[in-house]
């Protein structure tokens, strides 16, 4: 076990930022070829899309606060998800998808960091889809997740 004080976040034993937008870059083309997904982005997952969802995985994971800084944070995380009426087929194609994505992007795949990261994306996905729905009343200030290990920190002999 890590020492306490050693433990790294997320976002570094991802392999830092580029990681991440490799992770998001492997979704979304995935998503631009599924049949659920892809009307979401008529045309395609644009390189700016791309960028800002990179912005708030790197924050979310432990690093820095661009997306707060530069985006908005959580508010306009939220303006972007209300209205799409996202149903829970889609929701879970979302989860899986980021899962395949992280194989294709090579992240860590220590049991360890890919519970992290799948928590991060029930939590996230079911905080979307709620959030999505016509009738939602979302919480209407919050500050960005910044997800950690939960109850299981990365394992080293």
């Amino acid at each position: 076990m890590i020492d306490g004080e050693d433990i790294p976040t997320l976002i570094e034993w991802a392999g830092g930022p580029v990681a991440i937008t490799r992770l998001i870059n492997s979704f979304y083309d995935r998503v631009e070829a599924d049949e659920l997904l892809s009307p979401f982005f008529p045309g395609g997952v644009s390189q700016t899309h791309r960028e800002h969802v990179s912005s708030w995985w790197i924050e979310v994971l432990g690093g820095p606060a661009r997306y707060t800084e530069r985006l908005g944070g959580y508010e306009a995380m939220l303006t972007h998800h209300r209205g799409l009426g996202i149903t829970g087929e889609q929701r879970l194609r979302f989860a899986t998808t980021m899962s395949q994505a992280a194989d294709d992007a090579d992240l860590p795949a220590d049991p360890e960091f890919r519970a992290a990261m799948i928590g991060y994306l029930e939590w996230g996905t079911r905080l979307a889809m709620a959030n999505s729905q016509q009738d939602a009343q979302p919480i209407a200030h919050a500050p960005v997740p910044r997800w950690g290990w939960g109850v299981a920190p990365p394992y080293q002999p």
